[in-house]
């Protein structure tokens, strides 16, 4: 099955309408009926693909991105993961698979962290509990290699039970215990909390976001 094919099977099964989707991604109304039906563009561009496959929650490929994409030549490649942390309550969701690869100077990388590609992923955030810090679907990027041995004030992927979420932890200097905060003031901060009572996934070092 091709993309289009594949795209027309999701809006049929999820009851989506082109124009709907049309403007979803920004184009005007006709745009995904002209892709289906009349083969323009003859394929989607990254930025629009992305924007559809996180929509239906379905990997890239299988609305024409590479099986096997190369690294962009020059650029760090950190691996995006089918996965939305929660920036409410807490929640699990996404299938932790690849989705795609996005290059990272190196040299701009290595004034965030000194970690390999291997230790990086971007992740979504979900909710409204990190505004206005983190608004709902910006892209973070995740700092597998700096949790709980080097934990100190900042905003972690963390997990609490089968929750997953993103947070502000602020450590006593004294007792290491941990508040677990939310930059929203309208929810509720978890106070007093020993770094056993959370599994920290990583830092929270960069977020990006689509301007409106």
């Amino acid at each position: 099955m091709d993309a289009r094919q594949m795209l027309e099977q999701l809006c049929r099964e999820r009851g989506q309408d082109y124009a709907s989707l049309s403007r979803l991604i920004g184009r005007n109304s006709a745009y995904i009926q002209q892709f289906i039906r009349r083969g323009t563009p003859r394929r989607l561009p990254e930025i629009e693909r992305r924007l559809l496959a996180r929509h239906f929650g379905v990997a890239e490929q299988m609305l024409g991105a590479d099986a096997n994409p190369a690294p962009t030549s020059g650029l760090v490649p950190v691996t995006l993961l089918d996965l939305t942390v929660s920036a409410g309550p807490g929640t699990v969701a996404g299938s932790e698979q690849p989705v795609a690869q996005i290059g990272f100077d190196p040299a701009w990388l290595n004034r965030l962290t000194a970690a390999g590609a291997d230790e990086l992923n971007l992740v979504q955030v979900e909710g409204d509990s990190m505004a206005p810090t983190l608004l709902p679907g910006d892209d973070i990027l995740v700092d597998r290699s700096d949790g709980e041995a080097r934990v100190r004030d900042g905003i972690y992927v963390l997990r609490i039970e089968d929750n997953l979420m993103v947070k502000r932890l602020t450590l006593h200097p004294v007792t290491r215990r941990v508040t677990v905060q939310s930059d929203n003031p309208a929810y509720a901060d978890w106070p007093d909390l020993t770094l056993t009572d959370i599994n920290l996934i990583g830092r929270v070092i960069w977020t990006g976001r689509r301007v409106a």
